[in-house]
């Protein structure tokens, strides 16, 4: 499978060795995204919190887990996850395959375990054949990860009004013109999303409060001056992906600006 034409200030995707792109292993990962089997009850699945209508995140400050339950961050957006070289707000997590056992085993979110996953889709004869085309294995977590990896990262957003700008094949109105200007010679908003996928993917603390419910990424590694930093998010389809900062906070750009 080829991932479309990208532009060239795109750099190339992050795919780990064994886990090539086929139609086969996209197909495999796209039943597995939108199937509410991944719960423990049956009663979300990824696509609950991350809706295609809303560049794959939610409209929602703090999407429900399974009974409802809450957790404390909101959920981001999945569009151009394969260019990332760390995931979640921690950005503790190294790979797209070992970021989806996190939803499955959260007690927030999925609250399952991946073994029980596995064993629960074994028992579909449909589910069985797409893992041995796919991976030529039976349905396993490994099968599970490397799938929704694979389907994730089909998830490409480009060819955005901005994108054609920098092209020459569209003109920016004044209003618009006026904020590039803010927004790269101004303001430095690119210190923090800059580059192709408008963020640097590192973490950091942007004052949001001066003290947060969540310690961030010290929350994963420990360490003190880790304390309150989250990773930088993107801003591609910033305008679908509204409420905004890891707790869904605030509710427009307006706010956030």
């Amino acid at each position: 499978l080829r991932i479309k034409k990208l532009p060239k200030d795109f750099p190339k995707m992050i795919i780990p060795e064994g886990n090539e792109l086929t139609k086969s292993r996209v197909e495999l990962g796209k039943k597995l995204f939108f199937d509410k089997s991944l719960s423990i009850n049956n009663t979300i699945s990824c696509n609950s919190c991350h809706h295609p209508k809303f560049a794959f995140s939610d409209n929602r400050a703090i999407s429900p887990g399974v009974e409802g339950r809450l957790g404390i961050r909101n959920a981001p957006t999945l569009t151009n996850v394969g260019f990332n070289p760390n995931f979640l707000f921690d950005g503790f997590v190294e790979t797209l395959e070992k970021q989806s056992v996190v939803p499955i085993e959260e007690h927030a979110e999925m609250a399952f375990n991946i073994v029980e996953v596995a064993n629960r889709l074994k028992q579909n004869v449909k589910y069985a054949a797409l893992a041995k085309t796919a991976y030529n294995r039976e349905m396993d977590p490994y099968v599970i990860t490397r799938a929704l990896g694979a389907y994730q990262r089909t998830l490409i957003s480009h060819e955005s009004r901005y994108d054609l700008h920098k092209k020459g094949k569209r003109k920016l109105n004044s209003n618009e013109l006026k904020g590039k200007d803010l927004f790269f010679n101004q303001l430095h908003c690119t210190q923090c999303h800059g580059g192709f996928n408008f963020t640097n993917f590192t973490t950091q603390n942007n004052g949001l409060y001066t003290v947060y419910a969540d310690s961030g990424r010290m929350r994963t590694t420990k360490l003190e001056e880790e304390r309150d930093l989250f990773k930088v998010p993107t801003l591609r389809n910033i305008a679908l992906t509204a409420p905004y900062m890891h707790d869904g906070s605030m509710k427009s750009l307006e706010d956030v600006i």
